[in-house]
């Protein structure tokens, strides 16, 4: 920003006016050539001359002097209402654009009523009460104006915050503060220093007709406000008194109005070249409080996550709506597991409900999420950042949409590193190069200085794995990992997660709509299909005798199964919308084996083998007919 700046001469220029002024103000006591206080009757309302360079007023007091040590007072107004302009408004934009709902409401509210408030009554009341008080009536000015960046941080927070970034810092396990101050407010300082601006030139003016009529500063303490209102009253005899305080005023005001142009543009600037996402940083763990599992449900001894009954609702236009229903798994300790099915079978969002982050207005509203004998769906906020991170952690499908684009990357790992692990900038440092060259990232130091903007795809997603390892994870859960990478690349990333979790003895939870990625990688597959798990079972049980039709679809359309130059089968028809879900099997209007009864009730899973599972009426027909063979062709 400040090379971007310094490309506008007046932006500089209007800066170095305004740190004249400042300096000009401080040093009165010690550089103005007379006493601003002291009268000389025999030489009043001279014009500008060796020994007055401004001249005198009207009791023959030097005008410079009195300039500059009207700029203290007038000065330090301004500092106290845009202070309070910007403490008031930037809190209260970004609670009320971070938390939402009811907290959102009373915010919006309590800004309307600041604005529906008669300003100036106020100030004059405010004034009649505490007498001419310049520090009062300027942060008075400052709460009465607060409203109009409350409501600019508040739309830009909401534009922000459901930033993949924000979402990435929420795994990692940082607070709510960690997460506006980290990550949002540097995203809004922008239009945030562009009202400041202007606050503060509408404050001085605001002062300076304070001054004029006498409601502040009262004689014979100089202000600008006040020199122009004595310089009014002997307009007749000596008009030049009116031009240096005037100058002054006006060329201050505009300078503040440059400055905010040009913070503008030069923000302007900045975002254009980076039209990718954003991502996160991170903090410090701690031990979560414990609510150890021990409703009587049966759980495998060795599992270090257990899903059961887990059914997700969000809102609908019909009130709410079951996106996933009934899901149930589990994860054994440096297990392997994969999640596969098409677009909107809800794989994300149950990997969303593991980590507790749900969109707006989503609960689980039955079932259990235990993760090492601790059920995790009563657990509040501060408790979850104890978990995302450090226990659990998440590997998203886009990798830089990921990463915050304001750090360079080696500063988002080392924020990370310092939050699990603590130490000196030194040791954490040390650890984030080491987490980078885990990673098989060449030059790891060279990296850690880049932007994401400045990485390819796949150096973005090897960053989002290291800073997902920062933590010592038990569980990680890769949603789409190598989704927009080219196959190249994709098998490097593949290979790199499974030598990772076998050299850290991680647990995986890996979320796939491309079954060749299921199979490299997992040992045992969930099958989802509209909010469902249909079919369960270890990779070599479902490749070679699938007991659901839609599996048997999903391994069909593989191109690598079609003949040279064929058409490629596809599954006819789309998942259903959550919302017109339809009674019984949900694959039933897709499936070439469906019959009345399929649609008559819901659909249980049934054994269909040694640890296989299936949801299907006709799970022992799908093994002896060529189900995929009846799939329509591209």
């Amino acid at each position: 920003m400040i090379h971007g700046f310094v490309r506008r001469p007046l932006a500089v220029f209007a800066l170095a006016y305004l740190g004249f002024l400042s300096f000009a103000a401080a040093s009165a006591s010690w550089l103005a050539p007379y006493d601003a206080l002291k009268t000389d009757m025999n030489n009043v309302l001279s014009g500008p001359s060796r020994e007055h360079l401004l001249g005198t007023d009207a009791l023959g007091r030097d005008v410079l002097s009195r300039l500059m040590l009207g700029g203290q007072v007038s000065l330090t107004g301004v500092v106290l209402a845009v202070a309070t302009f910007l403490l008031l408004g930037v809190t209260a934009g970004l609670i009320a654009g971070f938390a939402g709902g009811w907290t959102d409401r009373a915010v919006s509210w309590v800004v309307d009523l600041v604005i529906a408030l008669p300003g100036m009554v106020v100030l004059l009341v405010v004034l009649a009460i505490y007498g001419a008080n310049n520090t009062v009536a300027m942060i008075t000015v400052g709460i009465l104006s607060f409203p109009s960046i409350a409501r600019v941080v508040r739309a830009a927070t909401l534009a922000v915050r459901n930033e993949l970034y924000v979402s990435a810092a929420r795994v990692a396990g940082l607070p709510s503060w960690r997460i506006v101050l980290g990550q949002i407010l540097p995203r809004v300082t922008g239009p945030v220093l562009v009202q400041a601006s202007l606050a503060a030139g509408a404050a001085l003016l605001t002062q300076a007709g304070l001054s004029f009529l006498g409601l502040i500063a009262q004689p014979p303490t100089p202000t600008w406000g006040g020199m122009i209102s004595e310089a009014s009253q002997v307009i007749a005899r000596q008009s030049w008194l009116l031009i240096p305080p005037g100058v002054v005023v006006g060329c201050a005001i505009l300078a503040f109005a440059l400055i905010g142009d040009a913070i503008r543009d030069v923000g302007e600037e900045r975002e254009r070249p980076l039209s990718g996402g954003a991502r996160r940083r991170g903090m410090r763990a701690s031990t979560p409080s414990r609510h150890v599992y021990t409703t009587p449900v049966s759980l495998p001894a060795d599992s270090l996550l257990s899903v059961r009954g887990l059914t997700v609702t969000l809102p609908g236009t019909a009130g709410p709506v079951r996106i996933i229903e009934d899901v149930a798994f589990d994860v054994g300790s440096g297990e392997t597991i994969g999640l596969v099915g098409e677009s909107g079978c809800g794989k994300s969002m149950t990997g969303r409900a593991v980590l507790g982050l749900l969109p707006e207005g989503g609960q689980i509203s039955s079932g259990i999420v235990v993760f090492d004998r601790i059920d995790l769906t009563g657990y509040s906020s501060r408790a979850w950042r104890d978990v995302r991170g450090s226990r659990i952690a998440l590997v998203s499908q886009e990798p830089v949409g990921s990463l915050d684009p304001v750090f360079p990357v080696g500063r988002q790992v080392e924020e990370l590193v310092r939050r699990h692990h603590g130490g000196t900038s030194r040791v954490v440092r040390a650890r984030s190069l080491e987490l980078l060259a885990s990673v098989r990232l060449p030059d790891p130091t060279s990296v850690a200085r880049r932007y994401p903007h400045e990485l390819s795809g796949g150096m973005a997603q090897r960053v989002s794995i290291a800073m997902a390892l920062s933590g010592d994870p038990d569980l990680l859960i890769a949603d789409e990992p190598t989704t927009a990478l080219d196959v190249t690349v994709q098998a490097e990333i593949l290979d790199l997660l499974r030598d990772l979790q076998r050299d850290r003895g991680m647990a995986v939870v890996l979320v796939s709509h491309d079954w060749e990625v299921i199979a490299r990688m997992c040992e045992r597959v969930y099958v989802m299909y509209a909010g469902q798990v249909v079919e369960s079972g270890t990779v070599a049980q479902l490749t070679d005798a699938p007991r659901h039709p839609y599996t048997a679809g999903l391994l069909a359309c593989r191109p690598g199964r079609t003949a040279p130059r064929a058409p490629l089968p596809t599954i006819p028809g789309s998942v259903p919308d959550p919302e017109s879900w339809p009674t019984g099997c949900r694959f039933a209007a897709r499936c070439p084996l469906s019959g009345p009864e399929c649609t008559a009730r819901s659909i249980e899973m049934f054994p269909a083998g040694p640890g296989q599972r299936s949801r299907c009426l006709h799970h022992a027909a799908v093994s002896k007919e060529p189900v995929y063979g009846r799939l329509e062709t591209a």
